[in-house]
Formats: structure tokens, C-alpha cells, sequence
């Protein structure tokens, strides 16, 4: 039965959004199909000339209670549900006149735009659709028979297999249209239920917890090209990857889009006040910086790690500039991404034609809520973004020695930077920029070795004498558990320490710094990242 042609002689029409709908419409009553409609949908199809039967004819109720209640009712459910080639439904209809319906369109009342214009509690609830998403459920449920259109993408679609088929639809565009109509209602409701949880005064995870999102762009493959994967976009708005433009360049593959979005969520952190640039590689930052030109900035976080910037990403947390795009083209870059780019930054840009400039229209808060989920065999991982941010007034001094303003300012950008680098974590910083960066290691010992080596590895780069990590500070991203990964610190030319503390090991880790006459101050709050 899903396989065979269905004629479709009815459709009842219910759209929040109404793209393209008049077009699609007058396509539908030139096939001679009736057009059934509801309210503010009915008003736009008669006002371009269209006969347009009200719903109410079919359930003998007008609108009601402001709208909330126009088509639950058995003359609109009944004709989306009977299976039409069954006698009982047939009987069932003709005892009670219910015409069958044999296309639905329509779309959601816009909870999701609501939500993302910053409507307050009141307005969400009205945003909520209730009849959409029930008729969009019983249209799918009975594919067999009837076709469900939620998305305007698919009106091109549907009318060319009406013209192919003589007013007919196969079952197989059917099922495929059922499933998308699942799939649109599904995330609806996980739009509306992770709302719901913020707004519940109890820090517990919800008993169940739903997710979704459409399709933003199809990718060739996944981390690997044996793996399928697509970009799904959903929730609330949030500058980034997910907002971006993409003005040129190649298209975006998997392991692009999640490095970038790394590398934009790690220059976000920094005061959008002072220009900052954050290179990734493999979700991993090989150089960050601040400093009074992007220009700088770039060079500044260029020069920690030049070797492993090579095809990286470049975050910018202000506008790409003449200057700074000049610079970038100078080494392989995969992906540039700013909250903007002036005109001849773009031009600069352009002449490298495989390079992908992203622009977001704006910056996200570093502190906003939100979730983190990864998933497990069998289930998922759900918990509240790492919104957390250390302030210098949260920190306390654990050492003899006191640190100066100039430690301090660097030790709370090293912590920053900790926060968006994998476990075990070691950040080496000076005069606002990164000087070294170990990072995934199984042992925090092995992290400060490596920052150290690499920053040894970039001094030589950089034609000079020594190590970049002497006079610099460090940041761990989670306590030593030993005085071993601090005496390392300590070797690599560091003057002060900043790390979370908490380790029964803690007296041990500051008998170490004393002796080493470093300053050092824990936060209290760790950043694992894995």
C-alpha cells in the first residue's frame, strides 16, 4: 500500500510561515485539488484569488479560545487517519461525513524564533503549537494514504511528482515526507522541553531529555570517509559556526566544522575590547594571543606553534582587517572565521580561492548556558556548557611570594586558554600570548614537558635564544597531583602558577613553588576538556 500511487483531491493548508505558499496553492487548484485552510492562512489564499473552504466546515466549530483550538477535532483528524482502503474506516467516515484529506501542509507556530528574539515566558507558551503537531503526527502516521508537507523546501518537489503522475503520489515520496514530518516535530518538542528545563528552579537533569535539529549541510563524510555525517543545526541561537556565512572557499568537511567551532568558542573568551586571534589544529589550540592591532595578535599566536598552524584555523574575535588578512595568506590556512571582514580584507582573501572565510555577525558570551552532549553506546551524555569564568578577585594566593599585575593579568589568560585545550592541560603564557601548549596527555607531567619542548621548538623558529617560556607564567587546567608537573614548570623558566587546587598532594605542590620562589594562586574550579 506505501508503495502505490495515492490521487490527492484535498489539502488542508495551516502555515505560520508562509513562503512560497500562494504559489504552491494556485499549483494545487490548477490540479483541480480543493483547498481546505485555517485563519490567517485562509485570509492570504483568498486574497490571491483562491477558493478557499474554512476548516470549520469540516468540524462544524469556528476558531476558538484565541485560536488554540480550530482543528482537533475527529472531521480533520478522521480525514488525515482513514486508511482508505479499509471498509470499517470507509463506513466510519460515511456515518459521520468526514471528507479524507490527502495532503497536509503546514508549518509550527515559530517557538524556536520566539525563543531565539528573547520572548518572555508568556510569549513562548502562545508559541507553542498544539494542533500542528498533532495533524502533522496522524498525516505521517497514515503515509499509506496521505502526504505531509512541513517544510517549503519540498513544494517544488511534491509538484513535479504530481505533474509525473497525473495528480498521483508515490508511496515512496510519501515515507520520505512521513519522516521528515517526524523528524520536524520531534525537534519542535526539543526546542520547547529543553526550554521548559531551564525554567524549572531545580539544578536536577530532567527525566528525559530530547534533542533535534534540521539539516543545515550535507557532508561528504565524517571524521573519516567510510563515516556519513551532516551538519544539524538547533536550540538557541549562538554566534558561530552555526550562524556563519560562508563567503568563499571549498566546501566545509566534518573535522573543518568542529575545529572551527573549537577555535571560535576559545577567542571568544577574551574581552572583545582587545583584539584576539586563536589558531586550532585538531580541536586543539597551537597558539592564542591578545594584543592592540588583530594584526599582532595573530602574529603573536603564530608564533607559539608555527609548525602545527600549518592548515589550521584562525579564530579572530574582531573583524578581519587588510593588515591581518595579508598576514593569514601568507601561510596554508583551512578556515578563517570572524565576526565580520572589511572589503578588502575579503579581497585579500579571495585571491586565495581554497580558503574558507566564515563570518558570524557577532560574538558568543563565553557565559551564556547551554548544553554540552556526547554520545555513548546506547544513550548520551548531557551537561551544561563549561560556562564558568575565573575573575581576579576569585583567586587566592597560596605561596610566599605575591604576583605582580603583569602575572596575574597572564595567568588569567592562560586559564582561559586551559579551559579550551584537552586534558591534561598545560598552557605557558607571556605578555598576553600563548608561549607553549601541551595538551591530551595521560600524565600533567608530560603535558608541561611537551609545552616546554614546543616552546622551545618556537624559539628557534623565531631565531632566538631561548626558550619563549622563560619569564612566562603557567596554567593547568586541573590541580598537580604531584610537585613533579610544577618542579617541570619551574624548569621551563615560569614565574608564577595558576591552577584549581584541591589535591591532598596541595602542601607538597606549594612547598615546591616556594622553594622555586614562584607565585602562585589556585581558582577553585577546574576545566577539564576531553
Amino acid at each position: 500500500m506505501v508503495d502505490s500511487l495515492r490521487p490527492v483531491s484535498r489539502a488542508l493548508i495551516s502555515v505560520s510561515d508562509k513562503d512560497g505558499i500562494v504559489a504552491f496553492a494556485t499549483a494545487l487548484a490548477e490540479k483541480n485539488i480543493e483547498l481546505v485552510s485555517t485563519g490567517g492562512t485562509a485570509d492570504t489564499l483568498s486574497k490571491a484569488g483562491l477558493a478557499v473552504r474554512d476548516v470549520s466546515e469540516l468540524t462544524g466549530y469556528p476558531d476558538m479560545m484565541d485560536g488554540r483550538v480550530k482543528t482537533l477535532h475527529p472531521g480533520v483528524h478522521g480525514g488525515l487517519l482513514a486508511i482508505r482502503d479499509n471498509e470499517t474506516h470507509k463506513a466510519a467516515m460515511a456515518e459521520h461525513d468526514i471528507q479524507p484529506i490527502d495532503m497536509l501542509v503546514v508549518n509550527l507556530y515559530p517557538f524556536e524564533k520566539t525563543l531565539a528574539a528573547g520572548g518572555d515566558f508568556d510569549t513562548c507558551i502562545e508559541n507553542i503549537d498544539i494542533g500542528g503537531p498533532a495533524m502533522i503526527r496522524a498525516a505521517a502516521k497514515n503515509h499509506g494514504d496521505v502526504a505531509v508537507i512541513v517544510d517549503h523546501q519540498d513544494f517544488a518537489t511534491v509538484l513535479t511528482a504530481l505533474n509525473e503522475h497525473d495528480g498521483k503520489l508515490p508511496g515512496s515520496l510519501r515515507k520520505t515526507l512521513a519522516q521528515k514530518a517526524y523528524a520536524r516535530t520531534a525537534a519542535y518538542d526539543a526546542a520547547i522541553s529543553n526550554w521548559f528545563a531551564d525554567q524549572l528552579d531545580t539544578p536536577r537533569a530532567p527525566a528525559y531529555r530530547s534533542l533535534g535539529g534540521h539539516l543545515k549541510q550535507s557532508l561528504r563524510y565524517g571524521e573519516n570517509p567510510h563515516q556519513n555525517a551532516g551538519f544539524y543545526v538547533g536550540g538557541p541561537t549562538r554566534f558561530g559556526v552555526a550562524t556563519a556565512t560562508q563567503i568563499q572557499g571549498k566546501e566545509l568537511s566534518f573535522n573543518n566544522i568542529n575545529d572551527t567551532n573549537a577555535a571560535f568558542e576559545l577567542v571568544s573568551e577574551m574581552d572583545t575590547d582587545t583584539p584576539a586571534c586563536a589558531i586550532i589544529k585538531h580541536a586543539n589550540p597551537c597558539g592564542v594571543a591578545t594584543a592592540t592591532t588583530m594584526s599582532d595578535a595573530f602574529a603573536n599566536a603564530l608564533k607559539c606553534d608555527p609548525v602545527s598552524a600549518f592548515g589550521g584555523i584562525i579564530a579572530l574575535n574582531k573583524p578581519l582587517d587588510a593588515e591581518t588578512a595579508a598576514a593569514v595568506t601568507k601561510i596554508f590556512t583551512e578556515v578563517i572565521i570572524a565576526p565580520d571582514a572589511d572589503e578588502d580584507a575579503r579581497a585579500i582573501i579571495g585571491k586565495k580561492k581554497n580558503v574558507r572565510l566564515l563570518l558570524t555577525g557577532g560574538m558568543p558570551d563565553p557565559a551564556e548556558a547551554g548544553l554540552d552532549v556526547r554520545t555513548v553506546s546506547g544513550g548520551l551524555l548531557v551537561q551544561n556548557r563549561d560556562n564558568g569564568r575565573i575573575t581576579r578577585d576569585m583567586l587566592q594566593v597560596v605561596t610566599k611570594r605575591q604576583p605582580d599585575d603583569r602575572e596575574l593579568e597572564d595567568m588569567l589568560f592562560a586559564f582561559r586558554v586551559a579551559k579550551h585545550v584537552k586534558s591534561n592541560a598545560i598552557v605557558y603564557a607571556k605578555n598576553g600570548a600563548t608561549v607553549g601548549i601541551g595538551a591530551g596527555q595521560m600524565s600533567r607531567i608530560d603535558s608541561a614537558r611537551i609545552a616546554a619542548s614546543k616552546s622551545e621548538d618556537a624559539a628557534k623558529a623565531a631565531n632566538e635564544t631561548e626558550a619563549l617560556t622563560k619569564g612566562s607564567v603557567v596554567a593547568s587546567d586541573a590541580f598537580f597531583p604531584f610537585a613533579d608537573g610544577l618542579i617541570s614548570a619551574a624548569q621551563a623558566g615560569v614565574t608564577a602558577v595558576i591552577q584549581p587546587g584541591g589535591s591532598i598532594r596541595d602542601d607538597e605542590v606549594i612547598a615546591a613553588a616556594d622553594e622555586a620562589g614562584l607565585a602562585m594562586v589556585v581558582t577553585g574550579m577546574r576545566h577539564f576538556k576531553h
